[in-house]
């Protein structure tokens, strides 16, 4: 009952990663690779955090 309100935080990171690649897409088609490029490691960041959160998750 009281777990309705609570926020799935994989679910959030997985918002945030689709955002950030999302947003490097973008940036690249502008032709700044330097700044797609850092979007896009902080976005693999992200994605590394989402799978240990699954990898405890199935533990």
């Amino acid at each position: 009952m009281f777990g309705l309100f609570k926020t799935d935080p994989i679910a959030k990171l997985r918002k945030e990663y689709m955002r950030k690649m999302e947003e490097a897409r973008d940036i690249q088609r502008n032709g700044d690779v330097v700044k797609a490029s850092q979007l896009t490691a902080e976005a693999e960041e992200i994605g590394r955090r989402i799978d240990e959160l699954e990898a405890q998750a199935k533990s």
